[in-house]
């Protein structure tokens, strides 16, 4: 049971560059949000050592710091950014209704409008040395991280349309690309297979997978074994690209908000709007295709105008 209700206009859950962008814009319009950071205030840009690709900084910025920058502009705009967990959801089917989502297990929050921003988390090993050296040389973004290994050796684990795709995006800027596949074939489609058999500087390795990745603070090569002979060697790379997929962070929604066979919430249209009157969804919990920070940064943008112009409706 809650040992406390209160009682809001939006309540946007998660943060990252969606849920602030949407804290700013809601802010803004007086919907007065309250913001619940979820377990990584921030969201997956705090684990980006550098963003080079995001408008206005033109001399890039380290991601932390510029989750910091948005938490700031939120702020400003007297968003209540509160850092907890949403572990219940009890959604009102009627417009005009108010939703009630549970924090941290005990407190009670009762919203007219719920942002959901929870975002989307990389798929990664489990290695104890890919969890090290992630952020020093381990990424699961080529199109994030590619450029800092231009004119280098790198690695792509996978086997899917997503790893051809980073493989063959890589091998445009580094100097050669090793593609691992745990099988021997390729997930991937046809199309997406040949672009990568005709990529001269992609050496694909079937029945191969990672043992170990080498260096103390960033990588300097990779351990790898067959699966079928047992045999070990080395590949010296600089940079190992996980490529085996996302999971967006929506159990707590299930049976609940309309979603894809993958766990992806589904939003009407061009809009941010779930099957539920007042519950949105902005940035990668929506988004399988181009999962960046900019376009989560729009997507956050129209969750809030959606929100705004929802409650506008009712009066």
């Amino acid at each position: 049971m809650s040992d406390t209700i209160e009682k809001i206009k939006c309540l946007i859950i998660g943060s990252g560059p969606a849920g602030y962008t949407a804290a700013i814009y809601a802010a803004r319009a007086d919907l007065k949000p309250v913001m619940y950071t979820g377990i990584e205030p921030g969201g997956q840009l705090t684990t980006t050592t550098e963003v080079e690709n995001y408008p206005g900084y033109p001399e890039g910025v380290d991601g932390p710091q510029m989750m910091e920058d948005f938490k700031k502009q939120a702020e400003r705009f007297e968003t209540d950014v509160r850092f907890g967990i949403a572990t219940a959801v009890e959604f009102n089917d009627k417009v005009g209704g108010t939703h009630k989502v549970t924090i941290d297990g005990s407190k009670v929050i009762e919203a007219e409008t719920v942002i959901i921003s929870t975002g989307a988390s990389a798929k990664y090993l489990g290695l104890e040395s890919e969890q090290r050296l992630k952020g020093g040389g381990v990424s699961a973004c080529a199109t994030c991280d590619g450029f800092f290994y231009r004119g280098q050796d790198v690695i792509v684990v996978g086997a899917g349309d997503t790893a051809a795709e980073e493989a063959t995006y890589l091998a445009k800027l580094c100097k050669k690309v090793t593609m691992l596949v745990r099988r021997d074939e390729m997930r991937a489609s046809k199309v997406m297979q040949n672009r990568v058999k005709n990529t001269p500087n992609l050496e694909v390795l079937f029945n191969t997978e990672i043992d170990e990745v080498l260096g103390e603070k960033v990588v300097e090569g990779v351990r790898v074994v067959n699966n079928v002979t047992g045999e070990k060697h080395v590949v010296d790379v600089t940079g190992v690209f996980i490529a085996i997929g996302h999971k967006p962070n929506t159990e707590l929604f299930k049976g609940i908000l309309d979603m894809d066979e993958t766990g992806y919430l589904v939003t009407k249209g061009k809009s941010s709007k779930t099957n539920l009157p007042g519950v949105f969804a902005a940035g990668d919990v929506q988004d399988k295709e181009y999962r960046q920070a900019v376009t989560a940064a729009g997507s956050g943008c129209m969750a809030a105008l959606d929100a705004e112009r929802y409650l506008a409706s009712l009066e």
